[in-house]
């Protein structure tokens, strides 16, 4: 056996270890009969900053990672297309999660490390009905993981990345055996400040928030190879960021969250958070995006989101999968459904995250356009999770 695999297998092994060891450490509350659990860390800890005052966003410094704060996250989804019309989106995601804020310059083993990162990659294959998912976690340390942008901006687990190349301009790779991909990102607008100056506002105590910007229109060329097949392609991704330390108030349980990208230049982001009643949190909000880049922000009084119908999961969980969308201060009115149901990620934590189409009018224009919807809550809460 070589070097280099030894190694592999010791790292995936101590892996493996860390995390039985870390969850043994660790209590919840039981959730409803039937409901599997899932927990990072019980309860933020108190050692990390919290998301409460407006802060001045420096680039490409702010694409990388923030430390002093628990729970980050780099979002990246995409509705791509072949020469012949063939649909895929895709899906990949980078969490990093901090354990602690220990200096670690005393330690002597380069295996020390204070930080987990988590990945998820998923490939939507709408023509054969069919989604595809892979998760990997690591250690931020020995090079496994990781998130840095001194000059410019780089996120990775292993072999999956996200790297800038110039001022508006990513590439990302991902692969696995059965599909991976290998793209070209070019931001068409600035970024997208969410909330107040990017102070996004998730419940009612301080520090429910998170910090929260977006690049909503990535032009996106590339190849995506499925099986034995590569597809070239083209279309649009997305990029969300945000960090903070306690995002979710203590009766939240989910959230739905709608990127659209409308095909008049406009992009819509709407996030709506559910309670332990079935109640939506007058915290939820969303953002409108026009050609030139200015946004205005929505509020939680401006926005109606209806379901229209729901997909069960072979285990009986219900989600939703169709919605209208109604803001009557923008003459909106959208329908928006899934390119597939079946787009779950059963991962460590369950949630729905897929490839939408929508359709309909804004003021007296017809629009339609892709966009993706994220669905979490509906399987087990995210408290203790975001």
């Amino acid at each position: 056996m070589n070097n280099k695999k030894a190694l592999k297998i010791l790292i995936y092994l101590f892996v493996i270890i860390f995390l039985i060891f870390l969850f043994s450490l660790l209590s919840n509350e039981k959730k409803q009969s039937n409901q599997p659990e899932f927990v990072f860390l019980e309860k933020p800890n108190s050692n990390f900053n919290l998301a409460i005052e407006q802060r001045n966003f420096i680039f490409p410094k702010d694409f990388g990672k923030h430390e002093e704060f628990q729970t980050e996250w780099w979002y990246y989804t995409g509705n791509l297309f072949d020469e012949s019309g063939r649909h895929f989106g895709y899906q990949l995601t980078f969490f990093r999660r901090g354990i602690s804020q220990n200096d670690l310059s005393n330690r002597n083993s380069n295996w020390a490390a204070n930080q987990i990162y988590l990945a998820h990659f998923t490939l939507t294959d709408t023509q054969n009905i069919n989604h595809f998912q892979k998760e990997k976690i690591a250690r931020g340390a020995l090079d496994l993981a990781g998130a840095q942008s001194d000059n410019l901006f780089r996120v990775w687990l292993f072999d999956w990345e996200v790297v800038q190349i110039s001022d508006n301009e990513f590439t990302l790779t991902a692969s696995t055996d059965d599909y991976s991909i290998n793209l070209n990102l070019v931001d068409q607008k600035t970024p997208i400040f969410h909330g107040s100056n990017g102070l996004s506002i998730k419940g009612d105590e301080p520090g429910n928030a998170s910090y929260y910007f977006s690049q909503t229109r990535l032009s996106t060329v590339g190849e995506i190879r499925l099986a034995k097949e590569v597809f070239s392609v083209k279309g649009l991704s997305w990029m969300d960021h945000e960090f903070g330390s306690n995002t979710l108030g203590a009766n939240q349980i989910g959230w739905d969250w709608f990127s659209l990208q409308l095909n008049n230049d406009q992009e819509l982001m709407l996030f709506q958070i559910r309670q332990n009643d079935n109640t939506i949190s007058d915290n939820s909000s969303g953002t409108l995006v026009n050609s030139d880049s200015k946004t205005k922000h929505l509020d939680y009084s401006q926005i109606d989101i209806t379901v229209l119908d729901e997909w069960e999961t072979s285990d009986g969980y219900i989600y939703p999968s169709k919605w209208m969308i109604k803001i009557a201060d923008l003459d909106l009115e959208l329908i928006v459904e899934p390119m597939i149901n079946q787009q779950e990620n059963d991962f460590f934590f369950r949630y729905w995250e897929g490839a939408v189409k929508f359709s309909g009018i804004v003021g007296d224009k017809k629009v339609s356009g892709y966009g993706y919807v994220e669905l979490t809550g509906y399987v087990q809460s995210m408290q203790g999770v975001f």
